[in-house]
Formats: C-alpha cells, sequence, structure tokens
C-alpha cells in the first residue's frame, strides 16, 4: 500500500526553556525531527508532510535542507492532534494509499514496529501503536477486547478502572488516508481539555463498525522528549543502542561508553576506536582502521588502514586515502590526502590536495585564507614538507619536491626542486653572554627599585 507521513512538530515546548523549537533540538548531532523523518523512511513515504506551528520558519528550513522533497503545513492555533494533522489535508487531497502519523519529539520508534503497523492495516480500518508502561502515570489508556481496540482513554478523562490499565497509547496511527480525515472531522472537543484529540478517532471507527487494533512495541520506542532532562536520557539512550550496533558488526570499542556518535556515523568492521572519540554528521570511516584516542572526527572520510589521531580533528571535506597516517594535534578540513601520506604532528591542512606518500612534517600550515577568501594548496606525490613550512596558499609543490624547515613558500615549487625562503642565520661571537649580563642589570635595578 502506497504510504504517506504526517509528523507532528507544532509544539513550542515550554518546558525545554528555549528560543529553538522542541524538534529541532540534537540527538546525536541531528534535530530529533530529522531522527522522526529517517525512523518512518523505511515505510517509502510518496509523501511526507511536517506540521510546523512554534519557529514555523525553523523547522520549514531544517525539515527542506534533510528533505527537499517534504512538504511544511503550519498549525497556527494549537487545538489538539486532530487539528494538528487537518493541516495536512490539502497536501495529502489527491493522496490514495494509507497515513502514518508520526511525532516529531518521539524519535526512536524502530523501522520494524512501523512496517508491523502497515501490515496491520491489511486486515484494519485504523491500528494505533501501544506499550506496555513500567509506569503509566499519565499516557492515555487503550481500552482492548481481544485483538480489537474500542477506543482510547484519555488520563484526564479516564475512569479508576480505566486508569488501572497499563497498555498506553504512543499516539502514533495509521488508517486510510480518506478515512483518517473523514473520522478526523467527527472529532469533537467535548473534553477535560477543550482539544480535538486523534485518539478519538479509535472510538468513531468502532462507532461505524470499522476495525481498529494496537500494534504493541518496546517502551523505550517511544520515549518522548519534553525536557532538556529528557533530551539528555535521549541521547544516552541513542549512544547506548548505537554503540551495541557497531560492537555487533564487529568494531573494537576498546571504551565504549567514552565514544560518542552521530546519527549517520558509519564504521566498518575491524576498526579500533580508542576512548573518548568524537563523531560528528557525516562521518565514514572503512574497515580496518584505527581512530585514537580524543580525536574529533565530522563530516569525514577515512579509507581502509587509515590511522587517525591521538587529539586529531577531521572537519568536513576532509578526504583520507588507503593508509593514510594523521596524528597528534593536526587539523585537516576541505583536503584529500592520497593514499600512504603522512601528516603526523601539529599541523593544520584545508583546501588542499596532499599528494600519495607525502610526508608533512611538524608544524607545517597551509595558509589558506587571505581574509577575504580561500585558496587552494596542492602538494605532489611523494613531497616532503620540512618541519614548520608556511604554505601561502594559492600554491603548488610539485611531485618528490622539498621544502627545507621554517620556509616561507609563496611560490610553485618545480618537481624534485628543493625550496628554501627563510633568512640567512647571522651569528654574532659573545653577543649572548653580553645580552644576558644587560639584562640581569635591568633586572636588578627594578627590583631595588620596587
Amino acid at each position: 500500500m502506497n504510504t504517506s507521513l504526517v509528523i507532528l512538530a507544532a509544539g513550542k515546548g515550554t518546558r525545554m526553556n528555549s528560543d529553538l523549537p522542541k524538534v529541532l533540538h540534537p540527538i546525536a548531532g541531528e534535530a530529533m525531527l530529522i531522527h522522526a523523518m529517517e525512523s518512518g523512511r523505511v515505510l517509502a513515504p510518496e509523501h511526507t508532510v511536517v506540521v510546523a506551528g512554534h519557529g514555523a520558519d525553523l523547522v520549514r528550513a531544517a525539515t527542506l535542507a534533510h528533505d527537499p522533497d517534504a512538504i511544511v503545513v503550519e498549525q497556527a492555533e494549537q487545538l489538539g492532534t486532530a487539528h494538528a494533522v487537518a493541516q495536512a489535508r490539502e497536501a495529502l487531497a489527491a493522496f490514495d494509499g494509507m497515513t502514518v502519523v508520526l511525532y516529531g519529539d518521539t524519535p526512536f520508534i524502530r523501522a520494524e514496529t512501523l512496517e508491523r503497523m502497515q501490515a496491520a492495516l491489511d486486515h484494519h480500518d485504523v491500528a494505533v501503536l501501544g506499550f506496555e508502561a513500567a509506569d503509566p502515570a499519565r499516557y492515555g489508556r487503550l481500552v482492548m477486547d481481544g485483538d480489537t481496540l474500542e477506543r482510547i482513554v484519555e488520563f484526564k478523562d479516564a475512569t479508576d478502572a480505566e486508569r488501572a490499565i497499563t497498555l498506553c497509547n504512543s499516539g502514533v496511527v495509521a488508517a486510510r488516508t480518506e478515512l483518517l480525515f473523514d473520522l478526523i472531522d467527527a472529532v469533537g472537543n467535548d473534553n477535560a481539555a477543550g482539544e480535538y484529540y486523534l485518539t478519538d478517532i479509535v472510538g468513531l471507527a468502532r462507532g461505524r463498525g470499522l476495525r481498529a487494533t494496537a500494534v504493541t512495541c518496546d517502551e523505550a520506542e517511544t520515549m518522548g522528549v519534553n525536557s532538556r532532562a529528557d533530551l539528555a536520557l535521549a541521547d544516552a539512550t541513542f549512544q547506548t543502542r548505537a554503540r551495541a550496533a557497531l560492537l555487533e558488526d564487529g568494531v573494537t570499542l576498546t571504551a565504549p561508553e567514552t565514544v560518542y556518535l552521530a546519527r549517520d556515523t558509519v564504521i566498518g568492521r575491524d576498526t579500533l576506536i580508542e576512548p573518548n572519540v568524537v563523531f560528528g554528521p557525516g562521518v565514514t570511516v572503512e574497515s580496518g582502521a584505527t581512530i585514537r584516542a580524543f580525536s574529533h572526527l565530522e563530516g569525514c572520510h577515512v579509507a581502509r588502514g587509515g590511522v587517525v589521531g591521538p587529539y586529531a580533528r577531521l572537519r568536513p571535506g576532509a578526504e583520507l586515502a588507503e593508509d593514510v597516517r594523521v596524528g597528534n594535534f593536526v587539523e585537516i578540513k576541505n583536503a584529500q590526502v592520497a593514499e600512504g601520506a603522512k601528516i603526523n604532528h601539529l599541523s593544520y591542512v584545508g583546501d588542499a590536495f596532499v599528494g600519495a606518500a607525502a610526508n608533512i612534517g611538524a608544524g607545517t600550515i597551509t595558509c589558506n585564507y587571505d581574509g577575504v577568501m580561500k585558496h587552494h594548496t596542492h602538494i605532489g606525490a611523494r613531497a616532503f614538507i620540512g618541519s614548520n613550512t608556511m604554505l601561502v596558499a594559492p600554491v603548488s609543490i610539485g611531485d618528490g619536491a622539498m621544502t627545507g624547515s621554517g620556509s616561507v613558500i609563496t611560490s610553485d615549487v618545480e618537481p624534485d626542486a628543493l625550496a628554501l625562503a627563510r633568512a640567512p642565520q647571522v651569528e654574532k661571537p659573545g653577543m649572548g653572554r653580553k645580552l644576558f649580563e644587560i639584562l640581569k642589570a635591568k633586572k636588578a635595578r627594578m627590583q631595588r627599585g620596587s
């Protein structure tokens, strides 16, 4: 069955105490809204509609940056979940299929769970996602009769007997699109909150003789984020799952609890990750690499056999080919480093190409920014860049060329040449001793004066 998603993302999130819309707060480096969108991607949705409200412009920008084909509609007034879903009616007017309603602040629903909800509509008209709650607290309750869901009761409106039910409502709903909006049209707001509850569609469907059921999942999948404490817990939950998946896939984490992963981190098997490594968004590490302690990677690619760190930083656009070595306190940004090259100590390589088997000495800097524009540095294969070389871009170092330590290179260097660009050394016999005596005498006068 063709599927569309409606993701509710209109809430202000007052308990977050933030100017940023709640759904844009990050978990593992990306907005929780993006996690929700990615959860629904398994259903291959024909349309994804995000219902925005508070901070709608920010929500729209984040949504379209992740999925330019998504549709963002606005709920101007917060009148309840049924009212929020109703804002997607026009966007889905011509759609013939099923619609799944997700929540931008509930980021961890598994692909398998959504597939079971999709399958439930083969035999039912409405499917709701439920969970057995360890502490039902103020969740809505699912009132079941066998495998038939009779109705959903909000805690505020529930009787004592209904509050004793532990099967709770996650809010996630699936139904045929035309039926979903038809049922929403019949929803009223005669309840304790005066809101239009999406949950009421179950009772309305049963009243029409339609079939409704509940699909259940682990409570952890339905974790909602309403506060900073919830956000921290959600991030920790993600990290625990992601680390466990890497270990299962053959990645060695010597201190798993210290490694921080992004939502989209990809690491090949037989890779070694040492303690206190941080992966930002957009990182791929191929099999057999080593990422040493206290390194930070973001928006980069490390090929097979690469060694990074300790204390290295790979920024967006860093592309490391096979068997590249990047050592301690090295920063690489928007640079391609070819096979077998070494940048082992205390260097910055930005907006550059480093050729195969090149060796970059300690303290080398590609001076890529002139205060207005960025410029490119090319370092050829097998080149040897002496320690403390400043490469003032734009500049090209030929294959097999060498620069002397302490040089400031401002012009291109031809292949196999040696480039030296530093002032001649001047030596004045005895001047060191005399200067020390002058300085010591000056210090003594100052001390007497004080």
